[in-house]
């Protein structure tokens, strides 16, 4: 089964927002980095989505104009084709000639997906939905993932860990299987 790495918007413009943290910053980049290492010495594609939104301002961090939306600095990541959305699944994502990353995958044989990136909860987990959704095998790597707490309307303050934990539990068997950096390409 020929198989895809998606790289989900690790890209500076996550700095320049209030709930940023630098905690977790480290084993994730060494988690997605060996991911693309071991991805390139196997020859499966490695592909980056970026995420791009209106108003194309230089004060919006998420703004092509803001310089920010180029890959996080600690991550040598040079991709076989590079995708920018403006919406949560990177599924949708477009090449600079017009073509969305399913479309890509398709073309080039592609039958199952790594997914891994910014956030865990948001665009990784929207991602593994609707590609698993398209048909393709999804394999959601937690470990290879970052996220940050989020406050519920309750007050309650989630950890990254109960998110990660929680997103595991509603994809895991239905839209993915749950795999670890180590069990990635196994």
């Amino acid at each position: 089964m020929k198989t895809a790495l998606i790289v989900i918007d690790v890209q500076e413009s996550f700095r320049h927002r209030p709930y940023w943290r630098t905690e977790e910053l480290p084993s994730f980049i060494a988690n997605v980095q060996s991911l693309i290492d071991a991805c390139r010495e196997r020859r499966i594609p490695v592909l980056q989505v970026l995420h791009r939104e209106l108003p194309d301002h230089p004060d919006n961090p998420f703004a092509a104009s803001s310089g920010l939306v180029r890959t996080m600095p600690e991550l040598k990541l040079a991709a076989d084709a590079v995708f920018y959305k403006s919406v949560h699944s990177a599924m949708l994502g477009m090449a600079p000639d017009g073509g969305t990353l399913e479309a890509w995958l398709r073309h080039h044989g592609v039958e199952e997906v790594l997914i891994t990136g910014i956030r865990t909860e948001q665009c990784c987990e929207t991602t593994a939905r609707h590609a698993s959704d398209l048909g393709f095998n999804v394999r959601y790597v937690t470990d290879a993932t970052l996220t940050f707490p989020m406050q519920a309307r309750t007050g309650r303050t989630y950890s990254p860990l109960e998110l990660r934990e929680r997103t595991e539990l509603v994809l895991d068997g239905r839209f993915a299987q749950i795999v670890s950096t180590a069990q990635a390409l196994s």
